[in-house]
């Protein structure tokens, strides 16, 4: 059961201009990563070689693009937006969320989110298909492994939707440009909504729908990294920290602390990066259609 709100909206707030699809890319990505979600990169937790202010580059970097992907298409987008984030970033810090907002930023703004990303996934091109392949080896994501059909390292397929529906099994973010971003919409967006207003902080918010979506959908970065039963474990975990309560309750913390040690383990191959990169999606979602108001915390 979620608490009362405790910070109201006033007059002031209700006026807040909208923001821009640039700057709700970038600060969708800086929301996602600021807060201290289990097993991720934040403000209080960098990786070996991965550091938070990689990620807040990153953000930065990928402003411009979005702001322009309107007019540039998905595959522009998108290859746009890692070359930006490789030119200043050494590291992948983000093919997974530029592949979730690059359609997303192309929605004309007179459209609804949820049924204007489906018109633009319905019109992807295989020039769309070349230029996100090459996307995707420039970033050089790991755990990708050898896919017996349409590899990241073989020549693109004319169909990029065919090429993420291979990939659905095993990539969560595949799965939403088959499935016009069902978790996002249906799961991720209406969680974060539901939290904000019932009263909880957004940093709240966001690690709250961080085990949710680990709970149901099992993260596929984990699954390709050290394999499907250390995903489904990490799942348990996460479902354990929901049974202890919600936040502001002990149990909840301790169940939340003793998630992210177990994570962090193992060299960080246990990184719940797919589930991270849909947060960022959802943040985008909720900040382009004003269902969130300044100021966050």
């Amino acid at each position: 059961m979620m608490t009362e709100p405790t910070n109201p909206g006033n007059a002031e707030q209700d006026h807040v201009p909208s923001w821009s699809v640039g700057q709700c890319a970038t600060l969708a990505c800086l929301l996602e990563v600021t807060a201290p979600k289990p097993g991720n990169v934040h403000r209080g937790c960098d990786f070996d070689d991965m550091t938070f202010v990689d990620f807040v580059v990153s953000a930065t970097a990928i402003g411009p693009v979005m702001q322009a992907a309107c007019d540039r298409g998905v595959g522009t987008t998108v290859l746009q937006a890692i070359r930006a984030t490789r030119q200043r970033v050494s590291v992948n810090t983000n093919l997974g969320s530029v592949l979730l907002l690059s359609p997303l930023a192309c929605v004309p703004a007179d459209q609804p989110l949820e049924t204007g990303v489906s018109q633009v996934l319905g019109r992807l091109t295989a020039e769309d298909a070349r230029q996100v392949y090459q996307a995707i080896r420039m970033a050089q994501p790991g755990g990708l492994g050898r896919a017996e059909q349409m590899d990241v390292s073989d020549p693109p397929p004319s169909d990029l939707l065919a090429a993420m529906q291979a990939a659905t099994d095993r990539d969560l973010v595949a799965r939403q440009y088959v499935q016009g971003f069902e978790q996002i919409f249906q799961v991720a967006v209406p969680s974060l909504v539901q939290a904000t207003e019932s009263g909880w902080r957004l940093t709240e918010s966001i690690i709250h729908t961080q085990m949710r979506l680990m709970r149901d959908y099992p993260d596929s970065l984990i699954a390709r990294k050290s394999g499907p039963d250390v995903a489904r474990r990490s799942a348990e975990l996460a479902a354990r920290v929901l049974d202890a309560g919600q936040p502001g309750d002990p149990a909840y913390h301790r169940e939340l602390s003793d998630l992210d040690f177990w994570l962090r383990s193992d060299a960080h191959r246990r990184n719940p990066g797919t589930t991270a990169d849909l947060l960022a999606a959802a943040l985008f979602v909720i900040l382009r259609e004003n269902r969130i108001r300044p100021p966050f915390a």
